[in-house]
């Protein structure tokens, strides 16, 4: 490693970056989230008129204008746009200090800028747009899923710089199409992929962490498919005292379409192929993490009230097996409706049409794309009454559902460092917990760069709430894990 490893000089060098992120953060980054939350950056998913309305261009500039501001001596960075695609930011950054022989892998950072849309439910105090600091949280949509990342990863490559540390060839890749399945990414890959070099290490800062306690490494993703289902019954609405008995409810024909895929009594999907064997390594380090987190696994959501004024209950309440469920077992949650009226303004009529949003999360090693074929033929094949069933997947030709992620084998240098890294900024060894969440840019990036290391982290604790209400950034906990970053970069063989 290249990383100074007496007690002193480690001791010092922690300082020095803690002192470095902790200033950064609190004088630039901040501010800086500050303006990017008020932005309504979504995703072209929830916004099709993006381009029009130029509020990812807009972040996208703002970020830009902002790395060129730091003036890093070596950093090169573009907007590069191709046609009809949502912009990525790229940036490069030569090797620095390092020992003749070294190696000449490339450290590769990930984020992306765009947003989920607003969801409702915040506190009366707060926005999606309107950012505020409170108590080392900054609420506000995207700041934390994933706007920090690029301000971050600029930081912890300036702290090096600072400290006058030796680092190897850095380049970055900010995205803004990721919340809509980074549809747009392969694209940007493929035509970058002569600027990426040879990458050793991936660090992918839109990650999670078990608490605000370590540094987490992220172990697996899940994959994904999203999509409407609809069932057409009439061309029209009628009274159903005069139709219902005799016209089959569109609600109840659709109830019984998803019952194809799931167990409604135990949440189960039923098709084996959306399953896939847990690794027996997956399965020890769920095991470890349950004994940190504990009943923490289950009781961070947050519950309503049961029938009985007692608390909810989970699906399970062994936090092994918590933990299981989110990371390595196939889900379906249904996240929009359409075909029903507002309570207001629902008189008895039987409704022409039902329509459900679907997101069906996929165990890390089953195929997104095929599984999104499988589920839009179970759902449309010998519908019920043979009434119109379609189920149209979100995404473009040949990548019509997200494919997850499990992490190669550690090489034991960076085990060794991010151990050391969190440590170091924590005064706890680092965890490593699988998660419920995608990032399609891994699987590809896994398949591009097959002897890469993935370092996949991020600020996603408890109750920080991505895409829900009341997100927020836990900074204290940011500033550590821009330090941690530096630490690991700066221990590149």
């Amino acid at each position: 490693m290249n990383a100074p490893t007496r007690p002193v000089e480690a001791a010092a060098l922690s300082s020095a970056l803690a002192a470095f992120a902790d200033e950064a953060w609190d004088q630039r980054i901040v501010p800086a989230l500050t303006d990017y939350i008020a932005v309504p950056a979504k995703s072209p998913m929830f916004d099709a008129d993006w381009a029009k309305n130029g509020h990812i261009d807009r972040v996208v500039r703002d970020a830009a204008a902002w790395v060129e501001g730091r003036r890093l001596p070596g950093l090169t960075l573009e907007v590069v746009r191709l046609e009809g695609r949502t912009p990525v930011i790229f940036f490069e950054l030569p090797a620095s200090g390092r020992a003749e022989g070294a190696s000449q892998d490339t450290v590769l950072l990930y984020g992306h800028l765009d947003k989920q849309p607003e969801f409702n439910g915040w506190r009366r105090d707060l926005g999606p747009w309107t950012p505020k600091y409170q108590n080392g949280l900054l609420y506000g949509r995207g700041g934390a899923d994933d706007g920090y990342a690029v301000y971050a990863a600029i930081t912890a490559l300036e702290a090096l710089q600072a400290q006058g540390l030796p680092h190897p060839r850095c380049v970055g890749v900010i995205e803004s199409c990721e919340e809509s399945g980074s549809y747009d990414l392969p694209a940007y890959i493929d035509a970058l992929k002569p600027r990426l070099g040879q990458v050793g290490l991936v660090v992918c800062l839109d990650s999670g962490a078990g608490n605000y306690d370590q540094l987490w490494l992220t172990t697996s993703l899940r994959g994904m498919v999203s999509g409407v289902l609809k069932v057409e019954i009439l061309t029209e609405g009628i009274h159903s005292g005069d139709a219902s008995g005799l016209v089959p409810s569109s609600f109840r024909i659709l109830r019984h379409v998803l019952d194809r895929l799931e167990d409604s009594k135990t949440g189960r999907l039923l098709p084996e192929s959306f399953h896939c064997d847990l690794p027996a390594s997956r399965l020890e380090q769920a095991r470890a993490t349950a004994t940190i987190l504990g009943e923490e696994v289950w009781k961070r959501m947050p519950w309503a009230c049961g029938a009985d004024g007692g608390p909810a209950l989970p699906t399970t309440t062994d936090p092994v097996e918590g933990l299981l469920n989110r990371t390595w077992r196939p889900t379906l949650s249904v996240t929009g409706a359409d075909g029903f009226p507002e309570m207001k303004s629902a008189g008895n009529v039987l409704r022409p049409h039902t329509a459900f949003k679907l997101s069906l999360r996929l165990p890390p090693l089953v195929d997104g794309n095929q599984a999104s074929l499988a589920l839009k033929t179970l759902l449309e094949d010998n519908a019920p009454y043979n009434a119109k069933v379609t189920f149209h997947p979100d995404g473009r030709a040949g990548a019509l559902g997200a494919t997850g992620w499990n992490a190669p084998e550690l090489a034991p240098w960076l085990e060794g460092a991010m151990n050391a890294a969190s440590q170091a900024h924590f005064g706890a060894p680092v965890g490593y917990i699988g998660q419920g969440g995608t990032i399609p840019l891994m699987s590809m990036l896994q398949k591009g760069f097959p002897a890469a290391q993935m370092m996949v982290c991020g600020v996603l604790g408890p109750k920080s709430n991505a895409h829900g209400p009341n997100e927020f950034l836990h900074v204290p906990y940011g500033k550590k894990l821009t330090a941690s970053v530096a630490r690991v970069i700066t221990a590149c063989p």
